[in-house]
C-alpha cells in the first residue's frame, strides 16, 4: 500500500490542532444567578403541581375509570355467557359507591 491510496493526509504542523480556540469557560454570572426567584418560584410550583398529578391524581382517576370498565366489561361477560340483565338502580349510588372505593386505599 502507498501513501497516495491512504485516506489520512500527513501533516508536518501538529501545533495546528493544539491551537485550536477554546470557549471560556467562566462566566461572570453562573447559571443559577441568571434566573430571578420569580422564575425560580414558578419552577418549583411546577414541580410541586407535577408530583400532585404523578402521585394522587393520576393513580386515584386511573383507579376509578379501571374498575368501571371493569363492572362493565363483567356486566357485558354475565349478559353474553347467561340470559341475565344487569340493571344499576341507582347510578348516583353505583358511582358514589365507585368512588370511596378507589379512595379507600389511597
Amino acid at each position: 500500500m502507498t501513501n497516495s491510496s491512504s485516506y489520512i493526509i500527513p501533516s508536518d504542523d501538529a501545533d495546528e490542532i493544539d491551537s485550536l480556540p477554546s470557549t471560556s469557560t467562566t462566566s461572570s454570572l453562573s447559571d443559577d444567578e441568571d434566573i430571578s426567584d420569580a422564575e425560580r418560584e414558578w419552577r418549583e410550583s411546577l414541580q410541586q403541581l407535577e408530583l400532585l398529578l404523578t402521585m394522587v391524581v393520576v393513580p386515584y382517576v386511573g383507579k376509578y375509570f379501571g374498575r368501571k370498565c371493569a363492572y362493565w366489561s363483567w356486566a357485558k361477560f354475565m349478559e353474553w355467557k347467561y340470559p341475565v340483565e344487569i340493571v344499576v338502580t341507582s347510578p348516583k349510588a353505583f358511582k358514589g359507591a365507585g368512588a370511596v372505593a378507589a379512595a379507600a386505599s389511597l
